[in-house]
């Protein structure tokens, strides 16, 4: 097989519509969609719906979804049309595309009709259990096989024979001639297996590079063996490890509760972060670099820096790279994406304001779904929390009377009519100086009563945002609350 880079590079993402994408089958689609970028070359969607009892209504529209969030952009597909189409495998079939190559197979003695049942080729493979040897249809060719017509199953008759071939991550690998058998073609209802029309598809559509998951290693040896009955020259192979749950133990997978990706964008993490993620699954560009930008990941992927083994899928990480993003990225931009999570309180706040609160908090923002938690305070008056007295380790130690004695101290020192952070600060200071308190018992204090929150960014600049009126009436409840409280 050539080892050498075809003079123009076509990648694919070839999913089947049956329900949403996970982390693993989106990485799928990021790796080959780098190959296509980095190389000026063009990336493909193709719907592979050939199983159509496991086809799910509306599941290709996710998959458009899914992609176009991530910024995973396809030059060719369905609605989008290309030179190669239809790009739907169903549509193919009806054009008789997977037919008329199957004819060929045919007319080479290289295909036969199997009428056998499902019955009767479950005892075959009984038999070759108690004979104790493994179950090759090639063993059980029938004798005299009738003339294959539409309507009944078409199978490939293999030649036997050891296979060796280059992949791009795993090497050179070489597999004997029991890993290649005969297998179906054409299924009973028209519609072509995988095994089939994949090979089909790429050939036709020029795909110089199959990137795609390893799960697909152990069927190589009969698809060379097709492509050779076919007479067509294979792509370049590249299988990307799987993507494993978060024990490192097994495949990640939707039977095991693998969440979709859209879930993600729900849950508040950025694409750019999620894109971040997926490449990380298994490549690295050999540095320290950790926060990749999708043309940074452009510019670096290299398919031979994939890992051979198993990539563990770490969620903490995720949330890391998120929060690294989200103060990567500009204000403005994070304002934008920041739409569907603001607390209803917020509807009344203009604009100017509320990214000022983003401003305020973004540092400490882990996903956009933080925003509700840590912003209420600004835009209504939070219910008293008295557990945050409680639970302080220090201001629990405190009788009420001391709690209102200190915050009197501090509503005497913030009324100023400056009422910036930097001057906030300066009496914030001096109001520690003159009680003798620690920052973490007065100030601790001072924004429990002010937000009812269990935490909140820099004092001075979040008094200085609130406004002096807000801060002086908050002030008042608390003393108030202490006051009236044994």
């Amino acid at each position: 097989m050539p080892k050498s880079q075809p003079a123009k590079v076509r990648t694919r993402f070839a999913p089947s519509p049956t329900g949403f994408l996970h982390v693993g089958s989106v990485r799928a689609a990021l790796f080959p969609w780098l190959v296509a970028r980095q190389n000026n070359g063009r990336f493909v969607l193709r719907i592979e719906d050939t199983d159509q009892t496991r086809e799910v209504s509306g599941a290709t529209a996710i998959i458009r979804q899914t992609l176009e969030w991530l910024g995973i952009d396809w030059d060719e597909g369905p609605e989008k049309g290309g030179d190669f189409g239809p790009y739907v495998q169903s549509q193919r079939a009806k054009a008789g595309i997977y037919l008329n190559w199957a004819q060929k197979l045919i007319d080479k003695g290289l295909a036969y009709a199997d009428v056998r049942t499902p019955k009767e080729l479950e005892a075959l493979r009984e038999d070759a259990k108690q004979s104790q040897r493994p179950f090759l249809a090639r063993n059980y060719r029938p004798q005299q096989p009738t003339d294959w017509r539409p309507g009944m199953p078409l199978r490939f008759r293999c030649t036997p024979k050891a296979y060796s071939w280059h992949d791009l991550i795993m090497g050179d690998l070489l597999a004997g001639e029991a890993a290649v058998d005969d297998f179906i073609l054409l299924k009973s209802d028209g519609m072509p297996t995988y095994n089939f029309a994949h090979i089909v598809d790429d050939y036709e559509m020029r795909i110089s590079h199959v990137v795609r998951g390893s799960e697909y290693v152990s069927s190589m040896p009969k698809y060379l063996a097709l492509y050779e009955a076919l007479a067509i020259a294979p792509p370049l192979f590249a299988h990307a490890p799987h993507v494993m749950d978060a024990d490192g133990k097994k495949k990640l997978s939707k039977r095991d509760g693998a969440k979709s990706v859209l879930d993600y964008k729900s849950q508040g993490f950025l694409p750019e972060a999620m894109l971040n993620f997926l490449a990380s699954l298994g490549w690295n560009d050999g540095s320290e670099q950790e926060i990749f930008s999708a043309q940074e990941l452009i510019n670096k992927f290299k398919l031979e820096r994939v890992q051979k083994s198993g990539a563990r899928f770490d969620e903490n990480r995720l949330v890391w790279l998120n929060g690294q993003w989200i103060r990567r990225i500009g204000p403005d931009e994070l304002y934008q994406k920041s739409g569907p999570f603001w607390p209803a309180e917020a509807d009344r706040a203009n604009e100017a304001y509320k990214k000022q609160v983003l401003n305020l908090v973004g540092d400490r923002l882990k996903t956009l779904a933080d925003i509700p938690m840590m912003t209420r305070y600004f835009f209504s008056e939070p219910a008293p929390d008295l557990s945050l007295i409680k639970n302080h380790r220090q201001l629990k130690e405190l009788t009420n009377h001391q709690l209102a004695g200190l915050l009197e101290s501090a509503k005497s020192a913030l009324d100023t009519s400056n009422f910036t952070a930097d001057d906030l600060r300066s009496r914030l200071t001096g109001l520690l100086g003159n009680t003798g308190q620690k920052p973490a018992v007065l100030l601790g204090l001072i924004r429990i009563a002010v937000t009812w929150a269990p935490f909140s960014p820099e004092l001075a600049a979040t008094l200085s945002l609130l406004g002096k009126p807000a801060v002086i009436k908050r002030l008042d409840g608390a003393i108030s609350l202490f006051r009236q409280s044994p």
